[in-house]
């Protein structure tokens, strides 16, 4: 259970840290802003984008539904995939497609401990 615990700490740690960042750097910084011009998309994505990062890592972080974290789950999922094809699309050098890919698999991590804690904990207050 100890380990469980922090694998899902752990993980869940580093996409909320990552998602804080990139959400508060894709509404402050003009290079990203550049960024998203390269890759095909209109300005007005990157704030969306960047209010959802932060609305995101702060609902994995707080006591929430089952049912919201599992679309904040999916919400990330689907960012770190789109991110992927949007680079791979451009052109981009393979350090900027191998960053979703690895927090994907992050994620990966976060979700299925955060599963099987939830499972276990039931269990827990069944017996």
């Amino acid at each position: 259970m100890k380990t469980l615990k922090i694998a899902y700490w752990g993980s869940t740690s580093i996409i909320v840290l990552v998602m804080l960042y990139s959400g508060f750097a894709y509404l402050t910084q003009p290079a990203l802003q550049q960024g998203f011009q390269h890759l095909g998309y209109p300005g007005y994505f990157r704030v969306e984008l960047g209010i959802a990062k932060l609305i995101g890592a702060v609902l994995l972080v707080v006591p929430v539904s089952a049912r919201v974290r599992e679309w904040v789950y999916a919400g990330f999922a689907f960012t770190f995939i789109s991110a992927f094809i949007a680079h791979a699309a451009s052109g981009d050098p393979i350090g900027n497609k191998i960053g979703p890919v690895i927090f994907l698999a992050i994620l990966g991590v976060s979700y299925a401990a955060w599963v099987k804690r939830s499972v276990t904990e039931q269990r827990t207050q069944v017996a």
